[in-house]
Formats: structure tokens, C-alpha cells, sequence
């Protein structure tokens, strides 16, 4: 499995340095931040989009 030209060992060595970095207890909260951003940068590109196509 590759995600962005990384493989698992990479992840895992990123997860244990976040972990390290930020405390067990905050990746959680961390991570579902992320998401929401990510989610809303989709969100944002999708109007976009739908806006674009109105105008052809």
C-alpha cells in the first residue's frame, strides 16, 4: 500500500514522531481537525467547480 509515494513503514515512523511531538491524548483531537479542514477544502473546491461550469 502507497499513500503519497509513502509506504507503511514511513507512516508509522511519522504517526510515532507526531506522537512523540504533539502527546498521545492530542492526536485524536489533532487528527479530526485535519479532517474537517480537508473536508472543507473539498467542500470548497467542489463549489468552485459547480460555479465554473455554470458559467460555460
Amino acid at each position: 500500500m502507497r499513500l503519497l509515494g509513502l509506504g507503511m513503514p514511513e507512516l508509522l515512523l511519522i504517526l510515532f514522531i507526531c506522537g512523540l511531538i504533539f502527546g498521545t491524548k492530542k492526536l485524536p483531537e489533532l487528527a479530526r481537525s485535519i479532517g474537517r479542514s480537508v473536508k472543507e477544502l473539498k467542500n470548497g473546491f467542489k463549489e468552485v467547480d459547480s460555479e465554473y461550469k455554470e458559467e460555460k
